[in-house]
């Protein structure tokens, strides 16, 4: 049996989506894996899936990364989501519910979707951090102890746990050498999303991101969700900035009336497609 999906991508954040409205496709960690591989199978940065949702959600989204582990929150997926439901229901405002909660989208205008992302936890049991410690400010050194290439990262939850190193030019860091390293770290239980952020001006922002699970990203929504906060927590940048990452620009507003952040940001739906019976076992397909 062959199961539909959609390819899709945010800022080419790269996404595989399942109906599970329409096709009952149990998940499991190996065939994330088998699809998410860019050899032998789609490839993917996210395994999406949409289910039925409980009101007053209209949809509940699912998330598995490439190494088929399951996370809480992926902001560019929520955009395609509500595009897909845009396009689907006729509305004009689509709720969505999700590990990390429920997140609501409206358009923007000019092709581009608006999700209240909710409010960014900073306490270290909600990071989670394996020990108590000030979060705006870390202790994690990386490079030799008396001079550290990297130290001090700030860490903000925002559905998924992110450590934001600040830098001069996020252009001198290797990040595919020392983002595992960092996202395995032992504060970290839960592991981490690793970004390196470039203050350009109170209100632009340069990120690059490794994804945990996954690896070096083109974009992480949440990953932009969380450098605004952290940098406004070091008085780095305002609560509203352009956060530019390596496949395009998001917008971010962090309101100080209601403390939720706000990101605004296009999306793609690549082609249509079917996955065919050798990423599935007799019992997964019904």
């Amino acid at each position: 049996m062959s199961v539909p999906f959609y390819k899709m991508n945010g800022l080419g954040n790269e996404f595989v989506v399942i109906d599970r409205r329409r096709s009952q496709v149990s998940i499991t960690p190996e065939m994330a894996r088998a699809v998410g591989d860019p050899n032998s199978g789609v490839g993917f940065d996210q395994l999406i899936t949409i289910d039925p949702g409980e009101a007053p959600a209209d949809v509940r989204m699912g998330i598995w990364n490439r190494d088929g582990g399951e996370v809480a929150a992926c902001g560019n997926a929520t955009r395609c989501v509500a595009q897909l439901l845009f396009d689907e229901l006729g509305k004009e405002k689509v709720t969505i519910e999700t590990n990390a909660g429920l997140l609501r989208c409206a358009p923007a205008g000019d092709g581009l979707v608006r999700v209240d992302m909710g409010k960014p936890l900073f306490d270290w049991q909600d990071i989670p951090l394996a020990e108590r410690m000030d979060t705006h400010l870390i202790d994690i050194k990386l490079g030799p102890i008396d001079a550290p290439v990297l130290f001090g990262p700030g860490a903000v939850n925002v559905g998924n746990p992110h450590c934001i190193f600040f830098v001069e030019d996020v252009a001198d860091h290797d990040l595919e050498r020392f983002g595992p390293l960092v996202e395995n770290h032992a504060l970290f239980p839960e592991r981490a999303n690793v970004s390196i952020a470039q203050i350009q001006s109170p209100s632009s922002i340069r990120q690059r991101v490794w994804e945990r699970g996954v690896g070096v990203t083109k974009a992480c929504g949440t990953a932009a969700c969380a450098v605004v906060p952290a940098g406004v927590r070091r008085r780095l940048c305002d609560r509203t900035a352009d956060v530019t990452l390596d496949g395009g620009t998001l917008h971010i507003e962090w309101a100080e009336q209601n403390d939720r952040i706000y990101m605004t940001g296009p999306t793609s739906l690549d082609y249509e497609s079917e996955l065919d019976d050798r990423y599935f076992s007799d019992a997964a397909v019904k």
